[in-house]
């Protein structure tokens, strides 16, 4: 995994190129701040940590506080850590921003999706409706769930009504499609979880070999 950035989720818009219309995410990331290094030695293995998102003194726990003091770094909300097998090259307070990223590069992005809250089994799963006549007594119920006799049960992972949404979903293979250095913003093609304002982590696209 390469070291990636933490961002915020502004909204969507377009952009035009060559007469086309292309759907951008518009995302504003960093300054992040390093605020540790773990090496083998210390750690068993290598990555960086970094933090996001400046509060107030009083929003964070005294550990908190401890922790990013060694860093001589400002009381952050967020932090998280990129596996990396050249952690060395980075430095304590080191500040990561949008100057990490270039036009046309591939990048993952991780969010947590926007959550609907129970959720019947058309809307969850893209399940079919009954006939709307009069005469139907089944519009949007489940129908079957399960046989009778045997098993006379339901199977684990029967698709059925439930929880939807509020998780961590990974949007892979997006193009930068412009990158804003004045204002450390990311236009990425494409749509990413969550709603606007919500958390994002972004990495670029890790290259395996044959």
């Amino acid at each position: 995994m390469s070291l990636g950035i933490l961002g915020t989720k502004l909204g969507m818009t377009q952009i035009f190129d060559s007469g086309k219309a292309i759907p951008v995410t518009v995302i504003q990331v960093g300054p992040c701040t390093v605020t540790q290094i773990k090496t083998p030695q210390t750690d068993g293995y290598s990555a960086v940590q970094i933090g996001f998102k400046e509060v107030k003194v009083k929003a964070l726990s005294n550990p908190e506080l401890g922790h990013l003091a060694k860093s001589g770094a400002s009381p952050l909300r967020h932090l998280l850590e990129y596996r990396l097998e050249n952690a060395a090259e980075f430095s304590l307070g080191q500040q990561i921003t949008a100057e990490s990223f270039t036009q046309g590069q591939v990048v993952d992005v991780t969010g947590t999706s926007i959550g609907r809250g129970f959720a019947g089994y058309q809307k969850r799963h893209n399940f079919k409706r009954g006939p709307m006549a009069h005469g139907s007594k089944n519009h949007r119920a489940p129908g079957s769930t399960g046989a009778g006799t045997t098993p006379g049960r339901v199977y684990p992972g029967k698709r059925m009504a439930g929880r939807l949404g509020g998780t961590q979903v990974t949007v892979r293979k997006l193009t930068i499609i412009r990158v804003d250095l004045e204002r450390n913003l990311l236009l990425i093609k494409g749509a990413v979880p969550g709603k606007p304002g919500a958390l994002l982590s972004i990495v670029p696209e890790k290259k395996v070999g044959r």
